[in-house]
């Protein structure tokens, strides 16, 4: 990969203490500069316990098997496996986790209603080639000790990942670092970015990002849950085939692990769908 080219915006440097220093560059933006995320510089551990933290790993596992199953129904079968837990908490550990049931409903996000929402253009798109869609998820990562998020952006085409970033926060950053790095692996961006409506997605930072790629930006709407099942699949296979088997202890082991993972998902593992070709072979022909 090229190496990213880097700006920094007038705005971003501030004077020295004497005026014959040099200026100094926020923190944010060395960040940017770097390539990483501002969110995910520092890890401090999740001031969650022992017994919540095996609660999330099981609700995990479950939503992957029984994605349609809701707080009720998912608290039912913790109770049934010998888990002493009610709906309340397992109805905040889903909203840390950022899981919903998937099913049609009104709402299936939580959007900033500061943000603006975008209309989704997808109903009767025919998607041919590689590029003319994206799109986006953020998943819960369980590790031995804490957790963190992955965002991925994969080409609904091929289903090639073409960046992805771990955070221990939900924050808008590091979603914008990786569609950055993203348009930077392919050259350009989409004909179409689509998201469903979370916060992260909605905030400004990414829709100029998107927007600078020359994309337009989809959202989904009401009954469209059934868009994210490629990058779910992705999830699955993710969690299954790395998470789950290797209990990561930091996340620098999680980083180092996911982009193993990765790099063979993108290169190595043949889908049915593509003609049991890679992805990477669908996305480059």
């Amino acid at each position: 990969m090229t190496q990213r080219q880097s700006w920094v915006r007038e705005d971003e440097l501030s004077p020295g203490r004497h005026s014959n220093r040099p200026p100094v560059l926020s923190l944010r933006t060395r960040c940017r500069l770097a390539g990483i995320s501002r969110s995910g510089l520092d890890y401090d551990p999740v001031p969650e316990s022992d017994l919540n933290l095996a609660l999330m790993r099981r609700i995990d596992e479950l939503h992957l098997q029984l994605p349609f199953y809701g707080a009720r129904r998912l608290t039912a079968q913790l109770n049934r496996e010998g888990h002493v837990v009610n709906r309340k908490r397992v109805r905040r550990l889903m909203g840390l986790m950022g899981i919903t049931a998937i099913y049609e409903k009104p709402r299936i996000s939580a959007p900033n209603p500061e943000h603006k929402i975008y209309p989704y253009l997808l109903k009767y798109r025919a998607i041919n080639a590689p590029n003319d869609v994206w799109c986006a998820d953020i998943t819960y990562v369980p590790m031995a000790h804490g957790f963190m998020y992955l965002v991925a952006v994969m080409d609904w085409f091929s289903r090639y990942v073409l960046a992805w970033e771990l955070s221990n926060t939900m924050e808008a950053d590091f979603c914008v670092n990786a569609l950055d790095q993203a348009m930077e692996k392919a050259g350009r961006g989409p004909e179409i970015f689509n998201t469903d409506q979370g916060a992260q997605f909605t905030a400004g930072a990414f829709v100029e990002a998107v927007e600078r790629g020359g994309a337009q930006m989809s959202m989904d709407g009401r009954g469209r849950w059934i868009d994210n099942r490629f990058i779910e699949r992705l999830w699955r296979s993710y969690k299954y085939e790395d998470v789950y088997l290797h209990a990561y202890e930091t996340p620098q082991r999680l980083g180092g692990g996911t982009d193993k993972w990765m790099t063979f998902y993108n290169e190595e593992r043949v889908h049915q769908a593509l003609d049991y070709r890679t992805p990477r072979e669908v996305f480059f022909a």
